[in-house]
């Protein structure tokens, strides 16, 4: 188990599959464009929030330096990934195993009746058939979703699709330092008010978790990539709504960093929609609450660089 957030392939099987090259097209010269450019600069990076999770490797706060780059406003929604896969082929790795991990509450009693739980999180469901193209399994589509997020993409689909595209997922630093949209140390990319004056700013859930979201912010699953206001940058939804793969390895050689949180993020469980918040998952696995966001190099081509860069999580302040 990767952690409470999400469930991994590994935890029913494993599987290591690399993407292959895809060619460039106009179309991916589109969605190459689709960028917003920011300066970079230095900021400080992380947190020593005593509601966090030092174990995560959330502090301690460090300055970081990170070069200009170019990253997406939203992450990338399910029209944008039917056109890349529609020119390329590409059969994503959920589709491959012939499964993924589906929140329970979502699955009709016939898809239920077939999934298999993830013992250490009941609420989870490996769902023969969920993919991309049919998030909840049997009988269900995203006809009506075109403009949400796309999920149950693994890192390596991810790759595969910022090839084709001529972009790159974004450093881990790259990530904050655009999640927080010029805020220095704010808890959320608005400030550190969850809901100020009462308005609902992202996608988590509401409610007693697992077995009742009221969906106060106005959804129960994904809502559009465009939903609530854009941070100081421009970009949306940078925490809520689905985690977003970053480049970065969160501990070599076994899982990949998440950033931002999800609609199944509740406080009681798993306050994982605050900025500078993290989590991994293996670069194969794929569930409903995954999706990702695009970069790419900017101005004189700068990277992130971290100026206490780590493989893995920090360990704790002694």
């Amino acid at each position: 188990m990767r952690s409470c957030c999400t469930p991994g392939h590994g935890d029913v099987t494993t599987v290591t599959l690399s993407p292959a090259p895809r060619p460039r097209s106009a179309a991916s010269q589109r969605a190459a464009r689709r960028l917003i450019d920011l300066p970079g600069g230095r900021f400080l990076m992380g947190t020593d929030d005593p509601d966090g999770f030092p174990g995560d490797g959330e502090g301690p706060v460090r300055e970081v330096g990170v070069g200009p780059f170019r990253i997406a406003p939203t992450t990338v929604t399910n029209a944008q990934f039917a056109t890349f896969a529609k020119a390329t082929g590409h059969v994503t790795e959920a589709e491959r195993l012939g499964f993924s991990f589906t929140f329970g509450g979502f699955l009709s009693e016939e898809v239920a009746a077939v999934s298999r739980h993830v013992a250490a999180v009941p609420w989870w469901r490996a769902v023969p058939g969920a993919s991309w193209r049919r998030p909840e399994g049997a009988g269900s589509s995203v006809t009506a979703r075109q403009d949400h997020p796309v999920v149950h993409v693994s890192w390596n689909d991810a790759q595969a699709y910022c090839a084709w595209s001529g972009t790159r997922l974004p450093t881990e630093a790259e990530w904050e330092y655009a999640a927080r949209g010029g805020l220095e140390q704010r808890r959320y990319p608005w400030g550190d008010d969850l809901t100020p004056g009462g308005r609902h700013m992202c996608n988590i859930w509401q409610g007693d978790f697992p077995v009742l979201n009221t969906a106060e912010d106005g959804y129960e699953g994904t809502a559009p990539a465009k939903s609530f206001r854009p941070n100081g940058f421009g970009l949306y939804n940078t925490v809520g709504n689905v985690w977003e793969w970053c480049a970065d390895w969160f501990a070599p050689g076994s899982s990949r960093v998440m950033r931002g949180g999800s609609y199944l993020c509740h406080d009681s469980y798993c306050n994982r929609y605050r900025v500078a918040a993290r989590s991994s998952n293996t670069p194969d696995s794929s569930t409903g609450n995954i999706g990702f966001r695009v970069a790419a190099d900017g101005g004189s081509g700068g990277s992130a660089v971290d100026l206490l860069h780590h493989d893995g999580p920090v360990p704790a302040p002694s």
